[in-house]
């Protein structure tokens, strides 16, 4: 199951090369479960327990705990975890547009329905005790919980759910794409809340509005001790009002954070939730950059981290702690996303229009070269937009794909037929000399040329630079090592670092030529689609189609995934998306690595298995082991 944003802060991040920008990752597609509880046929809608996506949910509607956590895990200690750069916001709704959010926001929030990590696309209910939802999918209707209630004691009404639905599709432009065919929603009943589709079959949507984290409507619509009304679309460090398992106990603006257990916390004994949520204190401390995050995870200022440097987890991990094994280091498997990393170009400027110059980039690229000289040979090149998954594109379209291709042939690469897509591959002097031919090949074709070991603009004569955004210092070193093959086609390389407020601010505002940007991809892909790639996205602020891409034959595409009817037409219209894509060399695709690289001070206990599509699940369902943690801090 893809991780939403509640289980993907407490997952923390995958395993990639440090990026420069990372998403919450993609939700899941929905087919109808068949009804497992309610009342006779006739008697009234059927509420189900849980949402799935092949039809069949694993635990029924009397079942306890998860299978993947321990029960009986005990509760205590505090779990120290670190975040890049500053924050200036405890506002959630406007985190797409305004200000940095706090890491760990989410926390305090409950969403209608919240996901198995052992399944893929399944949801079971937390403030809504059930949905129903009719055959042809125009609507869906949520029941919550009688005992539902904020910090204040409060109880969560149908009001808060349409508040908060509301307020993220006014001020979170991302969610209001995502939210697009989602007319209204109203209270049907006490306890209900209805959400009215404007079309029948998009069988995605009862799960997209059983994601939404639900607000308490009166206390954004009161006013604060200063007297002065609080404004939803605006950013604040005011403390908010929350209703889930933590609450922030403390903070220092864009320095710390924390979180602590709610010990009557309304829903702590939902089958949901037992064996979850162990940690007394969750603590987050931020950092300038990642090699200061290192030195004070090795000092013991931090006790969990998530390497994604290859040369770090080569070299940077011979320390006592790692000897004696106070600091464990472990690695696990990344099932439950595919994901694209790449140099993006933004192609809402001319200098980038031309799909043959794009390709003369990834032509000039050397990945084998670079990934033997600073990643340690530990990554493999990523060839598809939804690499590591059954949905990745190969060789050449066929079946199911290739019908559905066919509808948009007119309109797509005619490579997308007769061409497989693959990336240059370089690492010897004589496949880097014949890339870098064809690529000046391939400039010449889109009207550029050398001149005075320049290349310029045949018609105007105006030179050609580029300048790499990144936000992150580290990641200056791949960029810089792909500088000199880009300089020796004639090509003026800036590079240039900025912060993260001003990173975000940039990308906002699409002023950028090319960053490196990170999409992650459920198994199960569906209305997010048109937010990475969807044509009326291209100009959302804060939306995640970076690239500015718009396509008629790519929003038709991205339809039929969306109205897939089962997982092999989802499967072959995905493939055919992935092609499409591939084909306009909307990027240089990096790198990856399939497994998410963990370093520990062993303080903590975790079930004996894991979750198959959870990767590391901490700290989720982890706890404080006491025995451990004085062994790790040298005490016996």
């Amino acid at each position: 199951m893809p991780l939403t944003r509640r289980d993907l802060i407490r997952s923390t991040a995958l395993a990639v090369a440090t990026p420069a920008l990372t998403t919450f990752g993609a939700p899941s597609r929905l087919i109808a479960a068949p009804a497992q509880e309610g009342g006779a046929e006739g008697a009234g809608p059927v509420f189900r327990h849980g949402l799935s996506l092949f039809g069949d949910l694993k635990y029924p509607a009397d079942f306890k705990h998860f299978d993947y956590v321990n029960p009986a895990a005990p509760k205590g200690g505090v779990v120290r975890q670190s975040a890049q750069g500053t924050y200036d916001n405890f506002n959630f709704v406007v985190a797409g547009v305004k200000g940095s959010l706090a890491a760990g926001v989410e926390l305090i929030y409950d969403s209608l329905m919240i996901p198995a990590l052992d399944e893929v696309s399944t949801e079971y209910g937390l403030i809504a005790e059930g949905a129903s939802y009719p055959d042809d999918f125009s609507s869906v209707t949520y029941r919550l919980r009688q005992g539902a209630r904020w910090h204040d004691g409060k109880p969560v009404t149908p009001q808060d759910v349409m508040f908060s639905f509301e307020a993220f599709r006014k001020h979170y432009p991302q969610l209001a794409a995502y939210y697009r065919h989602v007319v209204k929603a109203e209270q049907t009943g006490e306890r209900d809340v209805t959400f009215w589709f404007d079309q029948p079959g998009n069988r995605e949507l009862p799960h997209i509005v059983g994601q939404l984290n639900v607000l308490p409507q009166h206390w954004w619509e009161g006013t604060d001790k200063a007297g002065n009304k609080r404004d939803i679309g605006a950013t604040t460090l005011e403390v908010p009002l929350g209703g889930g398992a933590y609450r922030i106990k403390d903070f220092v603006a864009g320095r710390s954070i924390s979180y602590e257990r709610v010990p009557d916390y309304w829903a702590k004994d939902l089958p949901v939730n037992v064996g979850r949520d162990n940690f007394d204190e969750i603590r987050f401390e931020y950092f300038r950059d990642t090699t200061v995050a290192l030195e004070a995870f090795k000092a013991d200022h931090t006790d969990w981290r998530i390497e994604t440097s290859a040369k770090n987890w080569a070299t940077a991990y011979d320390f006592p702690a790692v000897q004696d094994r106070r600091v464990v280091l472990e690695e696990f498997p990344v099932r439950s996303v595919g994901v694209m990393q790449a140099f993006a170009f933004n192609i809402r400027r001319d200098k980038f229009k031309d799909s043959r110059l794009r390709r003369a980039f990834n032509f000039a690229f050397d990945f084998e070269e670079m990934n033997k000289q600073i990643f340690f040979g530990q990554y493999t090149r990523i060839a598809s937009y939804f690499e590591g998954t059954e949905l990745a594109s190969s060789g050449l379209p066929a079946g199911l794909e290739l019908e559905i291709l066919e509808t948009v042939r007119n309109d797509v690469p005619p490579d997308v037929f007769t061409t497989p897509y693959t990336n240059p591959v370089g690492g010897n002097p004589q496949a880097v000399r014949a890339n870098l031919r064809t690529a000046v090949q391939l400039l010449r074709e889109a009207g550029y040329e050398v001149r005075n070991q320049k290349l310029v603009d045949a018609k105007t004569g105006e030179p050609y630079a580029v300048e790499f955004l990144a936000a992150d210092p580290s990641t200056e070193r791949f960029i810089l090592f792909y500088k000199p093959s880009l300089e020796r086609l004639g090509i003026t390389v800036n590079v240039r670092t900025v912060d993260d407020v001003q990173f975000e601010n940039r990308l906002r505002q699409w002023d950028f030529d090319i960053i490196t940007a990170v999409w992650y991809e459920s198994l199960s892909p569906g209305n997010e689609q048109r937010g990475y790639w969807g044509s009326e996205a291209a100009d959302q602020p804060g939306s995640r189609n970076l690239i500015g891409i718009r396509n008629a034959a790519i929003d038709k595409l991205i339809d039929r995934v969306i109205f897939a009817k089962n997982r092999p037409e989802l499967v072959a219209a995905t493939r055919a998306l992935d092609r499409v894509l591939l084909h306009h060399n909307y990027v240089v695709p990096q790198w990856t690595y399939g497994q998410q690289r963990t370093a520990r001070w062993d303080r903590f206990g975790r079930p004996k298995k894991l979750p198959e599509y959870g990767i590391s699940a901490f700290p989720t369902i982890w706890w404080w082991d006491a025995a451990l943690a004085a062994k790790a801090s040298g005490r016996s």
